[in-house]
């Protein structure tokens, strides 16, 4: 395979930048944020020079639209989230060398010297074209201020660069009866002027990158997508918008425009490394411009397109730079049988989890690592959480290494004992521990973390089956020799956990080097500098030497109770009733009336005297009500509401001049006004103002 041709001097790792238009949830972590982790962390532990660079992406249309709708300025929006989910990661343990932002002045002039060049070699398209515009508003729709028809699979509300459902790449002209999402108008074609790259120019150059040359190492998924778009042919791509949020076009004739946020935000990952060089005192250029140096991006499916085929056409346009090796975008993840949805709250919040979850970042991180949709969509549930976590984390990792520490202390007063006579089983045990390293590092080379995840459980089981085979808690009874040995080798196969897990498990990682007294800590004098590659569980013949003192035993991880399960799932149902209530079928509009329709209708406060049900029937309520002119009778169909007890002596809205009318033989004279909440109970319409007094008009 073309990436495992030479070994790089150097990585560049890039995460898909988040939005700040909301918080980070679980399917961002599953797609993209943990699978990088995993992979910079595992580099970095076999010595491998590391950028893990990503950002918050600050521009685009769907910023003013959040910011509108929270009443707030884009500014005070993106600086909002952008705390939120850089807070997130940070407590997650996701670690990125450099988190930027694109409001960033070092992106500014990052992405707009990278306009220019491309500006001044002559890449670029400059075309008058009809777009989009609403008059009502009086401004050029950007893509996402239009929705309309998809015409490839009929989904009628596809956005004017995307349809979510099929998930096909649309211009907004496309669209089938669009509509401005701003004013709600039908938008007219105008005429304006905007730059293009032309992605047909690079078609042979793509074919024989990723057609030809990544056949075989890029995941079929992100091959295929590529494979469909070049086959159906390129065409060019505008790279500015009429804006007023976002990076302004650097050139004559610019003005009032900006750049594109998809040609902006992946110069995010340049500038952010550029950010970390200054800091650290790093030639950023050769993380991006150095032929030995590998970069990976990791992504979410919904991005593939962005990062195989525009961005690597930019970055060829430039000529300076590198392009990705590879490109390990994931499928999505579902949360309990639906679509994750950040609109409708369909999600599991990552600063909610830790939060309601403290201290239990690797929970989280294995459960979306051991179920990742790294091939096909997966779902998430919360009992799958459970269920890794008290099957598998408790009582596979946790139970091993807890029997290890209690027993190590117990027998020996936490000293590493020294090992006597090995036996066939325990060279056997200790050959097949040393080959983890070069298992799990297959498959995290191979992008496969799902099947790391398993591999490094498996080393768990191991030293389960170990312990539970010898015996150690009967044998020491009579052989206290055999069991230095025992524990000496369980022992190695804890510390072999330790570093391997650190990938994956970063938090438990540290806790258990802790435990097992391998980093120095300010907190005890026992400690040792043991510095454990990973290598070193392959290669060393001691992890954990003798005469080492461990320290006490903790738990790495507690169960997880079933009514935490409840509590979550009690959460989404909430969410779903609230959803339900809100996507309500509003009744339309009735016809037209004019103004002397209405006046004939004659409204009045009135009090309700009397309520009684009527017999055999399940709505009807039989009221007497004082209107201030008379004292009548009145059938409402309230009773499923409201109690007659509860409503005797109550104001209401009356309509006393609708002609009478017989219900189950008993004359109603008016109808009472009322309106219904979002969980379908009637509401009386009527004034909160007190000494309104019975029989005054409403008008």
């Amino acid at each position: 395979m073309s990436e495992h041709l030479h070994k790089p001097a150097r990585y560049t790792i890039t995460a898909a930048l988040p939005y700040t238009n909301g918080p980070i949830h679980i399917g961002h972590l599953a797609g993209v944020y943990v699978p990088a982790d995993i992979y910079a962390r595992y580099l970095r532990l076999t010595g491998n020079d590391v950028a893990f660079v990503c950002g918050s992406d600050e521009h685009g249309v769907a910023i003013p639209m959040k910011a509108k709708k929270e009443g707030v300025s884009p500014k005070e929006l993106i600086d909002k989230y952008h705390g939120i989910i850089k807070k997130s990661f940070t407590d997650f343990g996701i670690s990125f060398d450099n988190y930027s932002r694109t409001s960033a002045q070092i992106h500014h002039e990052t992405a707009g010297e990278f306009f220019k060049t491309l500006y001044e070699q002559g890449d670029f398209l400059e075309e008058e074209t009809a777009q989009l515009y609403d008059e009502e508003a009086q401004q050029f729709l950007a893509d996402r201020f239009v929705i309309g028809t998809c015409p490839k699979c009929g989904y009628e509300e596809a956005y004017g660069d995307q349809c979510e459902n099929c998930g096909s790449s649309l211009n907004a002209t496309d669209l089938i009866n669009p509509k401005s999402t701003i004013s709600g108008a039908i938008p007219t074609l105008k005429k304006t002027k905007h730059w293009f790259l032309p992605l047909d120019r690079y078609e042979a150059f793509l074919k024989e990158w990723i057609i030809v040359g990544h056949k075989n190492d890029w995941k079929p998924n992100v091959y295929g997508q590529c494979k469909s778009w070049i086959d159906d042919g390129l065409k060019p791509r505008a790279v500015t918008r009429d804006l007023d949020w976002g990076i302004p076009v650097p050139v004559k004739g610019g003005e009032g425009k900006v750049l594109y946020v998809w040609f902006d935000a992946p110069i995010g990952y340049i500038s952010s490394t550029k950010e970390w060089a200054a800091r650290t005192g790093k030639d950023w250029e050769l993380y991006w411009k150095a032929k030995d140096t590998k970069l990976v991006h990791f992504i979410g499916k919904d991005n593939i397109v962005f990062h195989c085929i525009i961005f690597p056409s930019m970055l060829k346009a430039h000529k300076d730079y590198i392009l990705p090796e590879n490109v390990p975008a994931n499928e999505f993840l579902n949360l309990e049988g639906n679509k994750l949805s950040t609109s409708k709250n369909w999600a599991v919040w990552l600063h909610e989890y830790l939060e309601e979850f403290p201290d239990m970042q690797d929970v989280l991180r294995y459960a979306l690592t051991a179920n990742a949709p790294e091939t096909k969509d997966n779902d998430f549930t919360w009992k799958d959480f459970q269920a890794r976590n008290n099957n598998e984390l408790v009582a596979i990792f946790g139970n091993f290494i807890n029997r290890v520490v209690v027993l190590t202390n117990k027998y020996f007063d936490g000293v590493v004992p020294d090992p006597k006579q090995f036996t066939k089983v325990d060279k056997d045990t200790i050959d097949t521990f040393k080959k983890y390293p070069e298992i799990i590092s297959d498959s995290i080379e191979r992008y496969r973390f799902r099947e790391a995840s398993q591999e490094l459980m498996n080393l768990a089981r191991l030293g389960n089956k170990y312990l539970a085979d010898e015996e150690p808690w009967k044998v020491i009874k009579e052989d206290k020799e055999r069991v230095q040995t025992i524990m000496y080798v369980a022992l190695q196969i804890a510390t072999a956990l330790a570093v391997l897990s650190e990938p994956f498990l970063p938090h438990t990682s540290a806790k258990l080097k802790r435990i097992l007294a391998v980093e120095k800590d300010a907190t005890s004098e026992n400690s040792i500098v043991v510095h454990l590659s990973w290598p070193d569980v392959s290669n060393k013949e001691n992890l954990l030497p003798k005469s080492h003192k461990i320290g006490e035993p903790e738990l790495l991880f507690r169960k997880v109770e079933d009514d935490e399960i409840t509590a979550q799932l009690g959460k989404l149902e909430a969410t779903k009733k609230i959803n339900e209530s809100e996507n309500k079928n509003i009744m339309p509009q009735k016809e037209t009336i004019n103004f002397d329709d209405f006046t004939k209708m004659d409204l009045r406060v009135g009090t309700i005297l009397e309520a009684e049900k009527m017999p055999k029937t399940k709505k009807l309520m039989v009221l007497k009500v004082d209107t201030g002119i008379d004292t009548r009778t009145i059938v409402s169909g309230i009773a499923e509401s409201f109690s007659p007890e509860e409503i005797i002596g109550r104001q209401v809205t009356v309509l006393v001049n609708l002609a009478p009318r017989a219900l189950r033989g008993v004359e109603s004279e008016g109808m009472i006004l009322m309106t219904e909440n979002n969980e379908g109970k009637l509401v009386f319409l009527n004034t909160d103002e007190k000494g309104v007094k019975n029989g005054e008009t409403i008008n």
